[in-house]
């Protein structure tokens, strides 16, 4: 009896899930079952820490049985951020959300902290703490203003206590010190721990896009919140469908329950290429058409923002002491309108990854009396082979 390359190829991507999900807390990322979304490369870890110098930390917060929350800090640089800062831009798909700082940042192309997310109530404190963070470190004796840049998804409604607001400021500073380049935990962890995804449990995911060397060679790396409902599709394929688990569901069906949508996603986008401010937004837009290959609703009450920054560092802002330094011109290279396109066309299939990530990588969790099962890997696998998404 003869067997198919294609067929072998297969049989070894099952093995390897099988070994690999059999691990305590451990799941797939979508490349591990075969899932390749795209046509672009990725980056070596597929991560938004395949920008060079991006780095993530985390920190998760599970206590009792009511509190499923946490912090996820993005540093651009590992320098002062204040003194060396990046251009960025903050594009709003869905206004219903908390995003403190998006306005100076939009207004001066600039990101000077950085990037916290966290649960919808606990912005207030975390800006607070990350401004004492920021305003502690060497250099910044005499700064006396600082935009930090919070941004937030509703952990509140099943999973976690988010009256309690119960991130505190070394939660916060846990999460900027501990950042580090490298592989990034995905799933139930950070900002993610009490987050939901199309019925799903939700969370941290992230992935990457490489441009060939002939069009620039720039790497683009997105990581994403997930909190929001709509009918799950991955790589084209009904999921949220053929499991029973979709907006709307119980209107169709003329049910007594109505299934919630609602819930926000922030993507954060990073990029080593020289963009300015504009292109970033320009960027930073695009991100919303990877959410909408995902199935996403985007319904009144979900927020749905993307940030974008580049850490190139021809297109950083350096701070100065000298005032006769203010009104000399600044002299960039920057990338042209053109140029930009394939990095619009990877923020969309990086973006989409990620989310799909998230969903992946996260586990069944409980808190305040709930539960909000995990995507059915064995299942899911089932239906994307039904719809030839893989093989």
């Amino acid at each position: 009896m003869t067997v198919s390359l294609a067929r072998i190829a297969a049989m070894i991507v099952a093995l390897a899930f099988y070994g690999f999900a059999s691990e305590p807390g451990k799941r797939p990322r979508a490349r591990d079952i075969g899932l390749h979304i795209g046509i672009l490369p990725t980056g070596q870890l597929n991560s938004i820490t395949d920008v060079a110098g991006v780095q993530v930390g985390h920190t998760t917060i599970i206590r009792g049985n009511d509190i499923r929350t946490g912090v996820t800090a993005i540093l651009p640089h590992s320098g002062n951020l204040f003194r060396e800062k990046v251009p960025g831009a903050v594009f709003v798909g869905n206004g219903f959300g908390k995003l403190a700082g998006s306005t100076q940042v939009n207004e001066l192309g600039e990101i000077e902290t950085p990037i916290l997310l966290t649960s919808t109530l606990s912005v207030p404190r975390v800006a607070d703490a990350l401004m004492d963070y920021m305003l502690q470190l060497p250099g910044n004796e005499e700064v006396r203003s600082i935009n930090p840049l919070v941004a937030e998804t509703n952990d509140g409604w099943v999973l976690n206590d988010g009256r309690g607001r119960h991130i505190t400021r070394e939660d916060v500073i846990h999460a900027i010190k501990n950042a580090k380049g490298g592989a990034v935990e995905e799933g139930a962890v950070g900002a993610g721990t009490g987050t939901i995804a199309f019925g799903f449990k939700g969370g941290i995911g992230t992935a990457s896009r490489k441009l060939p060397p002939s069009i620039g060679g720039h790497t683009i790396g997105v990581l994403t919140q997930t909190n929001f409902g709509g009918v799950l599709s991955i790589a084209g394929a009904p999921i949220g469908k053929e499991l029973g688990q979709y907006y709307l569901k119980d209107e169709l069906e003329q049910t007594d329950k109505k299934q919630k949508s609602g819930g926000s996603i922030i993507i954060v986008i990073a990029t080593d290429a020289p963009v300015d401010a504009r292109n970033l937004r320009r960027m930073a837009s695009r991100a919303m058409m990877g959410l909408a290959r995902t199935g996403a609703s985007a319904d009144n009450g979900s927020g749905d923002y993307a940030i974008a920054f580049s850490n190139a560092a021809e297109t950083r802002i350096r701070s100065t002491d000298q005032k006769t330094d203010l009104y000399i011109p600044r002299d960039l290279k920057l990338l042209s309108n053109n140029a930009v396109s394939p990095l619009f066309f990877a923020v969309i299939e990086a973006t989409e990854e990620a989310i799909y990530n998230s969903l992946f990588r996260a586990v069944t969790s409980t808190g305040r009396g709930n539960t909000v099962e995990a995507l059915p890997i064995d299942r899911t696998i089932e239906i994307l082979r039904k719809y030839r998404a893989i093989d």
